[in-house]
């Protein structure tokens, strides 16, 4: 009996491996280590949406499949909160669409809007699931990389015009940026989107961490600035404002056609998903202003407490202005090789974190990086930096 010997993944995922955070909690489970490499966080949100969803649930609503497009009450919610915090105007029926978190979002923004051999742009270093999307809408990505420059990690405006050419379809863009915690200027994201306007591009905008942003920076929702709002789906997610990253509870909002194509790749996805929680997401985006801003508060309180541990453990830190993680440098601590650095570090000091190097085209640009999660309680944080002080 012969075999052909021939691979069961396609050739358009072979160079995705399992994810980095799978290897790096199982990692941390094995050893008894602190989980600062995924981000989710160690404590429920608040418990008046846990109980909106135990509501739902004996209430009978979401048991069942709900509507495609999402639950009504959320896609209202949704609408209203872009409405009250950018003034954008969404209709709820035609221009919302809920997704099993933005994970599913980026997925179906990609499968639905992208042709064979269309170039991506997108920012390097970037979440790993942005690679594979593209891979698997069969594009092409072209990184466009973010670099360390006064204590921040900044864009080349030059360098993204650019890398636009005549097969670039979409710019495929995250702000705050999960791993450098990077929040585009307003000037920034003016460059970009007379860029989109003038090369007829379209735009994919990640803003899962809107409501972490630090100190001085601000969210500028791309869709705001001129000529955009008509070309860019915008993606957002419950997990990282209200702390349930596994009631998967995301969404898109753009103009109609948009979320027609999108929703046109997702009903072939999940179909649909979250039911219950969804009622319970509804609820939480009209909590009052107080609550965004004792968790973009707390969040900062974390973010410190880390930095200054990091710090006093010897690394080069960057500090973030926006979501809730860190990226640190290693050289000063004599290493150079993130991914070895991080397979040890449980080990050497009790630690997960994770390498940045898996999420770049060119490795050895991201070597030296290492990221950190400090959504986890704050004696956590200081039980973490008392270990890494073994370094």
């Amino acid at each position: 009996m012969t075999s052909t010997a021939r691979p069961f993944l396609n050739r358009r995922l072979a160079e995705f491996g399992t994810t980095i955070f799978a290897e790096m909690s199982a990692l941390a489970v094995a050893t008894g280590s602190i989980n600062l490499g995924q981000g989710f966080p160690d404590t429920d949100g608040p418990e008046e949406v846990r109980e909106a969803a135990v509501r739902a649930l004996r209430d009978g609503r979401g048991n069942q499949y709900p509507p495609g497009p999402g639950v009504p009450e959320l896609r209202t919610a949704v609408a209203a909160h872009q409405l009250r915090r950018y003034g954008l105007a969404y209709d709820p029926d035609t221009e919302v669409l809920v997704t099993a978190g933005a994970t599913e979002a980026i997925a179906a923004s990609l499968l639905a809007l992208l042709e064979p051999g269309d170039e991506v742009v997108a920012l390097e270093p970037y979440y790993d699931s942005y690679a594979a999307s593209i891979a698997m809408a069969g594009g092409r990505r072209v990184p466009v990389t973010l670099r360390p420059d006064g204590g921040r990690f900044r864009l080349d405006l030059d360098e993204l015009r650019a890398a636009v050419t005549d097969r670039t379809r979409l710019l495929l863009l995250n702000t705050p940026h999960n791993p450098t915690g990077t929040v585009l200027t307003r000037a920034e994201l003016a460059a970009v989107a007379a860029l989109a306007v003038e090369r007829d591009l379209l735009v994919v905008t990640d803003e899962v961490y809107e409501h972490l942003v630090f100190d001085e920076a601000e969210h500028l929702p791309l869709a705001t600035f001129p000529g955009m709002r008509e070309r860019t789906v915008t993606i957002g997610s419950a997990g990282k404002t209200f702390s349930f990253t596994g009631w998967k509870v995301g969404w898109v909002t753009a103009a109609p056609g948009l979320v027609t194509a999108v929703r046109s790749a997702k009903q072939f996805l999940t179909y649909v998903a979250s039911g219950p929680f969804q009622y319970a997401v509804a609820e939480a985006l009209t909590l009052p202003d107080s609550y965004f801003e004792g968790f973009r508060e707390g969040m900062r309180v974390r973010r410190d407490i880390l930095a200054e541990g990091l710090t006093g453990a010897g690394f080069e830190v960057f500090r973030p202005a926006g979501t809730y993680f860190i990226t640190t440098d290693i050289r000063p601590l004599g290493e150079k090789d993130g991914l070895a650095f991080c397979r040890a570090l449980p080990e050497r000091a009790g630690v997960v974190a994770v390498p940045n190097a898996v999420f770049y085209d060119d490795r050895e640009a991201g070597s030296p990086f290492v990221r950190f999660a400090f959504c986890k309680r704050e004696e956590v944080l200081r039980e973490a930096a008392e270990r890494l002080r073994r370094l």
